[in-house]
């Protein structure tokens, strides 16, 4: 007889528009809660709907340690994304519960995206189409990319992937990152510099570090005041990275052209963000894995890390 999982959906977007992941669910036997808010979960709506469940398809919500210490039969997590900062590590740990998540399923389309705001930032398309749409021909001036100077601050996955990239366009790609891929840095002509180096150099400047202690806030006012003042900063990686009242401020005042954004310190960014506020900024609402291959793919691995968690604990093959 199989054994039936209660699973916790916090994930806003899982099995929407692919549905097969949510239908793989159901076949190996888990009854499905799903997150009645539309919205990431605060910490109190998370503990109200833990009790009882086995594990959990999460997706950007708080698991601070008492959410996680609330829980009475938890036995794994498993992030619909790739990475772990929203979830108290050291709690799970002592507590033998166990996250996972998809690391290698939305590189591509994260690299696509980060490009996509790179031109759409240089090239005013947001402004253009919108003034197009409104019976305007404007003609807007922007900035080309062909041959400019990339700077890449993470030079792992995606941060290759947006290299490879900027290679059509015969960009100098200049890059940060405490762990050097040499061979691979040979092999696209990618150097690697010191960050202050990269912030001076960079006519682009693109983050594809995690958020940990480390990179919390690692751009800041003394940060942007290094980049070329017809420099654009790139986030798809994690809000936290950047200040954001630093940013406001020196795009505000000049300092440097502009940035596109995908990622935001509170998701969603309040309306009153003054980032929102600003023209030479494109904002996207963290849609960098999604793609319908990318999600597909995430949503697949995530029920498979899932299931392979609960069955290891009952001695059942997945």
């Amino acid at each position: 007889m199989q054994e039936t999982y209660r699973i916790l959906v916090t994930s806003t977007s899982f099995g929407k528009a692919e549905p097969l992941p949510l239908q793989r669910l159901k076949e190996c036997g888990c009854e499905i809660i799903e997150n009645p808010y539309g919205r990431p979960l605060k910490e109190d709506e998370l503990i109200s709907l833990l009790a009882g469940v086995d594990g959990v398809i999460a997706g950007v919500d708080q698991f601070t340690e008492k959410v996680i210490k609330s829980s009475n039969r938890l036995k794994v997590i498993s992030r619909y994304g790739v990475g772990t900062d929203n979830v108290d590590l050291e709690a799970t740990k002592r507590l033998g519960i166990v996250v996972t998540n998809t690391p290698d399923v939305n590189t591509e389309a994260v690299a696509d995206l980060t490009f996509g705001l790179i031109l759409a930032v240089s090239r005013m398309i947001p402004q253009s189409h919108q003034a197009t749409r409104e019976g305007k021909w404007e003609r807007f001036i922007g900035r080309g990319v062909y041959g400019k100077v990339l700077g890449i601050v993470g030079l792992g996955r995606i941060g290759k992937g947006v290299a490879k990239r900027a290679k059509g366009f015969e960009m100098e790609i200049l890059a940060y990152d405490v762990k050097k891929d040499e061979a691979f840095a040979q092999s696209m002509g990618v150097s690697f510099v010191s960050l202050d180096d990269l912030l001076m150099g960079a006519d682009y400047v693109t983050l594809h570090c995690d958020l940990n202690p480390q990179t919390k806030r690692l751009i800041g006012r003394r940060e942007l005041e290094l980049m070329k003042k017809t420099a654009f900063l790139i986030n798809t990686a994690r809000g936290g990275i950047v200040e954001e009242e630093a940013l406001y401020e020196a795009i505000k005042l000049g300092k440097i052209a502009g940035a596109g954004l995908d990622t935001y310190v509170e998701e969603p960014p309040s309306k009153e963000n003054p980032l929102l506020e600003l023209d030479n900024v494109v904002t996207t609402p963290h849609i960098g894995s999604y793609t319908h291959e990318s999600v597909l793919e995430m949503g697949l691995s995530a029920v498979e890390n899932l299931m392979r968690v609960l069955k290891s604990k009952t001695d059942q093959p997945y």
